[in-house]
């Protein structure tokens, strides 16, 4: 990548340019708010523990996540909720950068272990999560529709 790509802590600033990375993506995603998430994220003092990468001033890829405390046999522990890179800027090591400092921000904070969840047939995003080390854990995800 020719220009250099700067991973910060999320604001809310932030928002609209996620927005339009996630459209971009998909546009069957533009139903979600992310000025809402960032809103409960930076106000529950978790700001810290989602990041955007940027060129220039310019987001190009995001990754928000939480801490958990408990739950379920789930010891204090992290969540990856959404991740997302620009398509133009697919494949150039962004997500692999945003992946390596949310490890680093919960290795400080003594966290062991970081869950997410993936659609069985998104290859693409399980791939990229198992090149990071991801495995399947112990838990199953369970869904009741409503």
């Amino acid at each position: 990548m020719e220009d250099t790509v700067n991973v910060r802590a999320i604001t809310l600033n932030d928002a609209a340019q996620i927005q339009n990375i996630r459209q971009a993506i998909s546009e069957d995603d533009g139903e979600v708010d992310f000025k809402k998430i960032i809103e409960q994220q930076v106000f529950a003092g978790a700001g810290e523990s989602s990041l955007v990468a940027e060129v220039n001033g310019t987001v190009i890829g995001y990754m928000i996540s939480t801490r958990l405390y408990a739950g379920f046999g789930i010891k204090k522990s992290a969540w990856i909720m959404a991740i997302g890179v620009h398509p133009d800027y697919m494949g150039q090591g962004v997500g692999l950068k945003l992946a390596g400092k949310i490890c680093e921000v919960y290795k400080e904070k003594g966290i062991k272990h970081i869950y997410t969840s993936v659609l069985w047939d998104s290859t693409d995003v399980l791939s990229f999560f198992k090149k990071l080390g991801f495995e399947r854990s112990d838990f199953i995800n369970l869904k009741k529709k409503l």
